[in-house]
């Protein structure tokens, strides 16, 4: 098997290139200069077979900041492993120097400094020019999306899904699979399923009334690459109806089905596959659990969890590719394929410096023509940030915590909840926020802002559900992204509990007198999966929050007391 010295040609190599650089306006220069798209792209061709993995792009066109978290908490088997390992304690496990390329693309330390000194990330045209540098290399490589595509952007919302499915078209990958896709509706994602140039996969994907798979959506998909016969079976995020409104997509069934993946590999393999590759959905470790109970499986390319490491996790004879989010990092993966199975494996996580990477001229194009008719509109500044927003963490960020304000404010309630989910670009200190930047994070298509009344029972029945989806031990069990966000209400959650004893210590902020059970609360949220939800959009609501505060300072967030670690 290839050394790990190899896995780490991103980290240990570029920390080589340019050291612990320092801050401000030479140290950006230093490491325009120092930091190459040559470098970047470096890669010792190894084997017959390659793989180019993207996931979670989450309709980011252009390029964007994107901080990693810095809480990302493991239960049970998977505690204190990746990619339950955070900050410095990831940074050393991997050995990357502070202040390294690595360090910022990563690792969410300093962020706001390094990104002074590194830039943007992403770019679906930087994309283009590291997948057409892979395919230069191996032309025959398999280029895999693992979906959340079509979601997460203003023209993604406006166009439902049309501008991605335009600017991918172009990048030609091979196949995809899906999850927040299925949020603009079975109509229009079998309309814009239907118009694909490559294969929309989904192992378990089923007809709702029958139970048994679609014709829409094949399970696998063979190809002859390299000399060798390579099967990918899609695996579509397996909780559709439980993370996301069902009556939107009522025709479809979803679920794990390990046991028909299992009749999935062994078919494949009957018919001739040497390799087997999972394109997932699932979330790193419910892919773990999915390695160790399924035989047979080569290559799983992990998506959902929007997890980056610089090596992949090997699981039995499987290894487990996490290839991050929002275009910020493509994945390649050279494998050794001799005698019917895998004999090596090379991969190198290629992190999208925006500012290092020349954009594809006719992919950059294309990006300007699909926001063409919405610039103008996209492009109004709201309001200015003097704190760094970003979203991802397992229990708040600041972004989420902006939106909280602006429900306790807008819709004026006593306590505010806001989705735990993971996707949104970040904003440095300094920027401007723009109407494209508040739909960054807003952008979905059941984002009304509801206004309602809860007991104190109900709110902690809402808390413990959540925090099973977490941080139940069991993988196949956790069915949410992270963990609900909360304005004006405060709370202690010990995540080694079992399941509704975790929360306890529930406070109303504003006055510090404890939650009352039977008492009920002013409660404004958005994102419900109730068909018949009522209220103004959530991008307008944070929109009207913006402009009065003109310039936008979050606090520190210390109404969640994390205990059982």
């Amino acid at each position: 098997m290839i050394s790990r010295r190899d896995f780490l040609q991103v980290g240990m190599a570029a920390s080589a290139i340019v050291g612990a650089s320092g801050f401000g306006n030479w140290a950006r220069l230093a490491a325009q200069q120092s930091l190459t798209q040559d470098q970047l792209l470096e890669f010792d061709t190894f084997g017959n077979v390659s793989l180019i993995h993207v996931t979670d792009i989450h309709g980011q066109l252009k390029p964007i900041y994107f901080r990693e978290p810095s809480i990302n908490i493991g239960v049970g088997g998977n505690k204190g492993v990746v990619p339950h390992v955070t900050g410095a304690d990831f940074r050393k496990l991997y050995g990357i120097a502070d202040g390294s390329p690595s360090h910022y693309a990563l690792s969410s330390g300093d962020f706001s400094s390094l990104a002074q000194t590194y830039g943007r990330v992403g770019g679906l045209d930087r994309v283009a020019t590291v997948i057409k540098a892979i395919r230069a290399d191996r032309p025959d490589a398999i280029l895999l999306d693992g979906g959340d595509t079509w979601h997460g952007s203003y023209t993604c919302l406006k166009t439902q899904g049309q501008d991605m499915v335009n600017v991918m078209n172009a990048l030609a990958p091979d196949a995809m699979t899906f999850h927040w896709e299925f949020t603009l509706g079975s109509d229009r994602v079998a309309e814009l399923v239907e118009q694909l140039p490559f294969a929309a996969l989904g192992q378990n994907i089923f007809d709702a009334e029958w139970d048994e798979p679609t014709e829409l959506f094949p399970p696998y998909k063979m190809f002859e690459r390299g000399g060798t016969k390579i099967a990918v079976i899609g695996q579509a995020f397996p909780y559709m109806p439980i993370a996301n409104p069902g009556w939107m997509f009522p025709e479809y069934a979803f679920g794990i089905r390990d046991e028909h993946m299992a009749a999935m590999v062994e078919e494949v393999r009957a018919a001739g596959a040497e390799c087997v590759v999972v394109l997932s959905h699932n979330g790193f470790d419910v892919d773990k659990k999915m390695a160790s109970v399924v035989p047979g499986i080569d290559v799983i390319l992990s998506g959902h969890t929007h997890d980056a490491l610089p090596e992949p996790v090997q699981v039995g004879e499987t290894i487990i590719v996490p290839s991050g989010s929002n275009g910020k990092f493509v994945s390649r993966v050279d494998l050794d394929i001799r005698d019917g199975r895998m004999m090596g494996y090379r991969t190198k996580l290629i992190p999208i410096f925006s500012d290092v990477i020349t954009p594809d001229a006719e992919v950059a194009a294309l990006i300007d023509e699909q926001r063409a008719p919405y610039l103008a509109e996209m492009s109004e500044v709201i309001g200015q940030t003097d704190s760094l927003l970003y979203r991802r963490g397992n229990f708040n960020g600041t972004w989420d915590d902006l939106i909280c304000d602006a429900l306790l404010s807008e819709r004026d309630a006593e306590i505010a909840l806001s989705p735990g989910v993971r996707w949104g670009p970040s904003l440095v200190p300094g920027q401007d926020i723009t109407r494209e930047d508040i739909f960054g994070v807003t952008s979905m298509t059941y984002g009304q802002a509801y206004r309602t009344e809860m007991t104190g029972d109900f709110l902690k029945v809402v808390l413990e559900d959540v925090a099973d989806n977490i941080f139940n031990p069991d993988p196949y069990y956790q069915q949410g992204g992270d963990m609900v966000r909360t304005g004006g209400l405060g709370y202690r959650i010990d995540v080694s509990k079992p399941q509704g004893e975790r929360i306890s210590n529930m406070t109303l902020v504003n006055t510090g007198e404890a939650i009352d059970p039977a008492k009920s609360y002013v409660v404004a949220g958005w994102a419900s999966v109730n068909e018949d939800t009522e209220g103004p959009q959530i991008w307008d609501v944070v929109e009207s929050h913006i402009r009065k505060l003109g310039t936008v300072t979050v606090q520190d967030n210390t109404n969640v007391d994390v205990v059982g670690v």
